[in-house]
């Protein structure tokens, strides 16, 4: 059975809920997949999130999907590249690689996800924030520990309660709407993983 690490971040700054969360508890409410999901919440702060990560990837997994909020956009974003870079301009490990790439067939699961009525893209930057460091690290550990998992980052928007409190006219997406995409997205990704 393929085993999938799902990760998303807890609250943060004006947020007091996360959209990657939201998305990944709705999603285990109703997931029946053929697929071993073990979900984890990881803190916004890159020395103890990268520890939870690396610890989480020695228990094995094939595939591991990580998650977080993007305020602003209107799409499901599937991240193809980590960089080794931080918001500062530092790199977040030194003598590590400048990036890696995804070789998982994000195009192909962009348009699986389209195709259910969800809007998704694939993106080639995850920026520099949290986000693009647990990119960047899960495939570095990976690359790392001689492990067999491969990696992808998934923007999502907002959810509307989020917009709401916010009283703004911001894009999102409903929670229904980011969970099933993501059920989308793993049995997509199950096939090339394993």
């Amino acid at each position: 059975m393929t085993k999938v690490l799902l990760t998303a971040f807890e609250p943060y700054d004006r947020w007091p809920d996360n959209s990657s969360w939201m998305s990944l508890m709705e999603l285990t409410h109703w997931y029946d997949g053929p697929v071993e999901l073990v979900t984890r919440r990881y803190p916004v702060n890159l020395l103890k999130m990268s520890e939870r990560l690396r610890a989480d990837l020695q228990a094995g997994y094939d595939l591991a999907i990580h998650c977080g909020q993007a305020p602003g956009s209107t799409v499901m974003r599937l991240e193809t590249v980590g960089l080794n870079l931080r918001t500062d301009g530092t790199e977040i490990l030194p003598d590590a690689p400048a990036a890696y790439r995804s070789g998982l067939p994000l195009a192909i699961s962009a348009q699986k996800i389209r195709d259910a009525g969800i809007p998704a893209a694939v993106s080639h930057h995850a920026g520099t924030y949290l986000c693009n460091a647990a990119l960047y690290l899960s495939h570095h550990y990976s690359a790392a520990f001689s492990m067999r998992t491969q990696s992808v980052f998934v923007h999502m928007p907002l959810a509307p309660a989020q917009v709401a409190r916010e009283n703004s006219d911001a894009p999102s997406m409903s929670v229904p709407m980011t969970s099933a995409a993501l059920a989308i997205l793993i049995q997509s990704l199950v096939g090339s993983a394993t």
